[in-house]
């Protein structure tokens, strides 16, 4: 299996204030530990990320304090039920450690990874090294207030689509910063 695993956080990559997208974004409200949270995003980021998992090119997988209640996000966003890096709950300050381990985990298994987070992602020091050294790993940290942009899916579509020649560790853009 050489279908890299996409963890996939919420709030900051695909619920942002700004999400642009050069159209209107859609709001709605979703229930985490039993409280309304309004939710916005960008239906053409949603559509191309249904399109990489019905094309099953990549694995998605929640990465999210809304791993609990991924079933709410999914209904929001018209998405088909997913995999999910933990199911129980999960504390805010647990989170960070807990998809550290997600991304380790995958890597580990000898998967490729997609990690898209706004702030659990790192983008330099030794942490960022050791998941990039084998050029396995593909690592956005979008801005918060915007969410992941067309040409962060670019770049995903593009390293999924670079199956067999990601074991150079040169072969592939392994981070995107804040663009």
């Amino acid at each position: 299996m050489n279908r890299p695993v996409w963890l996939l956080d919420v709030d900051g990559v695909l619920n942002a204030t700004r999400p642009g997208w050069s159209a209107a974004p859609r709001n709605g409200t979703a229930y985490g530990d039993g409280h309304p949270y309004r939710l916005r995003w960008a239906p053409a980021l949603i559509s191309r990320i249904r399109a990489l998992h019905r094309a099953e090119s990549v694995t998605v997988r929640w990465c999210s304090t809304w791993c609990a209640d991924a079933d709410q996000v999914e209904r929001l966003f018209a998405l088909p039920p997913l995999e999910r890096a933990w199911t129980g709950p999960i504390d805010h300050r647990e989170a960070p450690a807990a998809k550290l381990a997600a991304a380790h985990a995958v890597l580990d298994q000898g998967r490729r990874l997609i990690w898209t987070d706004d702030d659990a992602v790192p983008t330099s020091g030794p942490v960022y090294d050791e998941l990039v050294a084998t050029g396995r790993a593909l690592l956005i940290a979008p801005r918060a207030n915007r969410g992941l942009q067309p040409g962060h899916l670019d770049t995903i579509e593009a390293f999924v689509s670079a199956t067999g020649v990601l074991d150079r560790a040169d072969a592939a853009p392994r981070s995107t910063g804040t663009a």
